[in-house]
């Protein structure tokens, strides 16, 4: 029960705060009506003066002679008027002249309270029920300061304003202080508690995890929202977070402009988005493969023409993966829109005639957003643009900025080209210029708008500096023209042995070309793939190959790791047959010799004992298990994957039970990862199904027998759940790379990662890493394989050339983590957090209380 006298004293606080808010309501109005009066006053002041002065000027110009005494307030009134017209002062400050002095000039008019009241604006105070509590006790901060407002009073009207959810809480609250006086400090506080975000939402992180998902204006608002809430963060951590959530082709051109604050990159980033928003809007509306033309008709023509209706075209249709994807699901064609059957054939579209009277139309020209072609327009040749080798083309390697580049010394293209995708890696400084045209040799035009000048060039000892334009160039990093081969005299080019002879200086320099590799070859998908982001296609063959390459080419790599996995083309292959027998195949040692483990096989659904059935029969056709005979047997199980498939798993833990264990050392991260100090590029390459690489020792393959609802197997490989596979993996590995470990190769079992110091290091480092492989009968897989990166991750740690950090992934994943409520999900938690304890000032002492 309620006690009434609080209750009472609760409903007289509310009242008095609406006596107080209409109390200043009712001064403020009668202010008004104060000035207002004033305001009359003067205005009929001053019709007065004016008519007076009228009269004047009327009496002087019937009756020159006669001239009547002015009174002294006429006389002050002509002052009055002589100064309005000499001074130029405005009606507002001539009546605020006349109300401070209280002169005859004009009625004395209020205090300057008076006038400053008339001028304040009448403001609502906003109500609150339980939504944002930032946003309103901003809204309310600037209303008291508006208004003036200090000390209890505060508290008195927001509480007034309270409604619904927040009403009833500061019920709860204000008898909850048994009448005690509330602080605004303590209300705002309150407030916070109840109605605001948990301790768990940090926005510190919010604002760091921040991505660009919709449009830029999204983006802003979404980035000043959670900026606003953040403290303590200083400017370049602000702007790095910014320029971190843009989208690419946004961030890519406002880092060329190198913004020195957060104010300077939004402005660079929504002149980018706006200008991306016309580009789509233009090739929406107008083909990009397509011309609008007509013919020249007479100057003088006035009449409007009729618009012509664009004829249908035969042209393939360009999809986005997501259209390609939709269509495959609807089983329709991506060129037409009928269904897709084997030897189908879209229909050839028909075109008819709608009109055959000649019509005489004046010339159309697509508009275009950059100026004009002209003669003298810059000119890339085919070769450059494409990254391909001509006759007359060197390809060398150059170094820029102590980073070592492509480039193609190309005497077809008219000026120095750098591409795009390299300007931010060698930190180049970028110098606005006014968009242009570069017209290639097929009659294509690329538009750059990106000037790099003085970029230091080294080419074989010879060192200069030149001027560079940006192109989206493919297969290329850098394109030396004719701009740069004028400047060096008298060039003498021996195409046999592709080298070109000058003097500088009256210093002589030979440049010789890099050897010719060979061909690639891709297959079917990886062209389509290459076409659909918009490749140019300069020679296509149909060829018959008994090996097709399994290497996806159409990822970024570089011309000389392409060139290393050709050669070893076999370590990227499927193996066909089982692994050749060495001398690290697996043992199963047992203690003592104990008697044959033979555990009863599980009972399974039916939906399980069909999947059994599949994948057994899967490893029968691959060679890896065989019908067995054997006095031992393991019962094996399906667990579920993430994404939805059953790996099949045989229960090995009676057989590890009685086997004698292997103590082979196992290396720790920590130590590995210490061994990258002044790495600069790394690859990592992942074994396929790693253990089955491995053979089971003849006298030990009856040991691995399992058995199902219709059978009874063996292994011929290592199976997963051995309590010693793991050893013998990584001995097997530690044997076969045993001269390089800790120089350059790093083993955690299935992971190889190499590391380099240089680029020219870490090509020969892949290639003996691959010749290795190649000559022990392994094999990697290439989807999980990462070649020629100066970032990788690797064991959960992101491995760079500046040191090593932790995967964010890993991050979410301790900060999702469910509370632990049993020991079991305690040590998981521990697991996983120890993991990166080294990256955890005092981790120990933290998780003490948790062991």
């Amino acid at each position: 029960m309620a006690d009434p006298a609080k209750t009472n004293k609760v409903r007289f606080e509310q009242l008095e705060g609406a006596v107080l808010e209409l109390r200043r309501g009712m001064q403020t109005m009668q202010e008004t009506s104060v000035t207002t009066q004033t305001l009359l006053q003067e205005l009929a002041s001053r019709s007065s003066v004016r008519t007076s002065h009228r009269r004047r000027k009327g009496s002087n110009h019937h009756s020159p002679k006669a001239s009547p005494p002015s009174s002294p307030r006429s006389t002050s009134s002509r002052s009055f008027t002589t100064g309005e017209s000499d001074k130029g002062e405005s009606d507002d400050s001539r009546f605020s002249q006349a109300s401070a002095t209280g002169t005859e000039d004009g009625p004395t008019a209020a205090p300057d309270r008076t006038l400053r009241m008339h001028f304040r604006v009448k403001l609502d105070f906003p109500r609150f029920a339980g939504e944002d509590p930032i946003v309103w006790l901003d809204r309310a901060k600037q209303y008291f300061a508006t208004q003036e407002i200090q000390g209890r009073k505060k508290v008195l009207l927001a509480s007034y304003h309270l409604e619904g959810e927040a009403n009833q809480w500061w019920q709860w609250y204000n008898r909850s202080h048994d009448g005690k006086t509330i602080s605004w400090h303590k209300f705002e506080k309150g407030i916070l508690r109840r109605f605001g975000p948990t301790d768990f939402e940090d926005y510190d992180e919010a604002l760091s995890k921040i991505k660009q998902q919709g449009t830029f204006r999204d983006y802003q608002q979404e980035f000043e929202r959670w900026a606003n809430r953040v403290t303590g963060w200083p400017k370049k951590a602000l702007l790095g977070a910014f320029m971190g959530g843009l989208k690419d082709d946004i961030a890519t051109e406002v880092r060329m402009f190198r913004p020195k604050g957060l104010k300077s990159a939004i402005d660079l980033a929504k002149r980018q988005d706006e200008k991306l928003q016309r580009l789509r809007k233009s090739s929406s509306s107008v083909p990009s493969n397509t011309r609008r033309m007509g013919v020249p008709g007479p100057t003088n023509s006035t009449a409007p023409l009729p618009a012509a209706k664009p004829l249908p075209v035969n042209a393939m249709k360009r999809l986005t993966f997501d259209e390609m994807r939709i269509r495959r699901e609807k089983n329709l064609c991506f060129n037409c829109d009928e269904k897709f059957i084997p030897r189908h054939r879209c229909l050839a579209q028909s075109c008819f005639i709608e009109a055959d009277t000649p019509l005489v139309v004046e010339e159309i020209y697509e508009e275009e957003t950059l100026p004009p072609e002209t003669p003298s327009d810059p000119l890339i040749s085919l070769h450059a643009l494409s990254g391909s080798l001509g006759n007359r083309t060197m390809r060398v390697r150059a170094m820029v900025n102590k980073q070592e580049i492509n480039a193609l010394i190309d005497g077809g293209s008219s000026h120095n080209f750098i591409n795009q995708a390299v300007v931010n890696r060698l930190n180049l400084a970028v110098t606005p210029i006014t968009p242009f045209y570069v017209r290639v040799a097929s009659g294509e035009k690329l538009a750059c708008q990106a000037k790099y000048e003085r970029v230091p060039i080294c080419i074989q000892g010879f060192s200069f500096e030149t001027t560079l334009f940006a192109l989206p160039i493919r297969g290329l990093d850098l394109v030396l023209g004719y701009q740069w081969l004028e400047g060096l005299g008298c060039v003498v080019h021996d195409y046999a042995r592709r080298s070109m002879e000058f003097t500088v200086n009256a210093c002589k320099f030979v440049i010789q070309a890099e050897p010719i590799g060979p061909s690639l070859v891709v297959d079917v998908n990886s062209l389509m793939q290459e076409w659909r982001h918009g490749a140019e296609l300069f020679c296509l063959a149909a060829i018959e190959s008994d090996s097709a390459l399994p290497v996806d080419f159409t990822t970024n790599l570089a011309l000389d790791i392409r060139a290393i996995l050709l050669e070893h083309q076999q370590v990227l292959s499927t193996p066909k047959a089982l692994p050749p027998s060495r001398r690290f195949d697996h043992r199963i040692l047992l203690k003592n010799e104990s008697a044959p483990i033979n555990v009863a096989p599980y009972r399974y659904a039916h939906f399980q004992k069909n999947e059994i059935e599949r994948q057994v029969e899967e490893m029968l056709s691959t060679g890896l298990i065989r019908p067995s005979t054997s006095p031992f047997s393991s019962p094996v199980l399906l667990v579920k994957k993430k994404d939805g498939t059953w790996r099949f798993c045989t229960d090995y833990r009676a057989l590890n039970e009685a086997t004698i264990k292997d103590r082979f050392p196992i290396p720790t991260i920590e130590d590995m990862l210490d061994e990258l100090f002044g790495a600069t590029y790394f690859s990592k390459l992942d074994l396929r199904a790693g253990y089955h690489q491995i053979r089971v020792h003849p006298n030990d393959i009856h040991k691995t027998a399992f058995r199902t609802h219709h059978g009874h197997f063996e292994y011929l490989v290592m199976p997963f759940g051995l309590c010693n596979a793991p050893s013998t993996f990584q001995a097997a590995m530690n044997s076969i790379f045993k001269v390089h470990l800790r120089h350059f190769i790093l083993v955690f079992f299935d992971d190889i990662l190499i590391f380099s110091k240089s680029w020219p290091d870490h090509l020969l480092h892949l290639r003996t890493t691959l010749g290795i492989l190649d000559e022990h009968s392994f094999y990697i897989k290439p989807s999980k394989c990462i070649f020629g990166q100066q970032e990788v991750e690797y064991l959960g740690h992101i491995i760079t050339s500046a040191g090593v950090r932790v995967d964010s992934r890993k991050v979410d994943a301790m900060l999702r983590w469910p509370q632990p409520k049993t020991i079991t999900a305690l040590r998981g938690f521990l697991g996983l957090t120890g993991y990166y304890r080294k990256f955890v000032r005092n981790y120990g002492l933290i998780a003490r209380p948790l062991t």
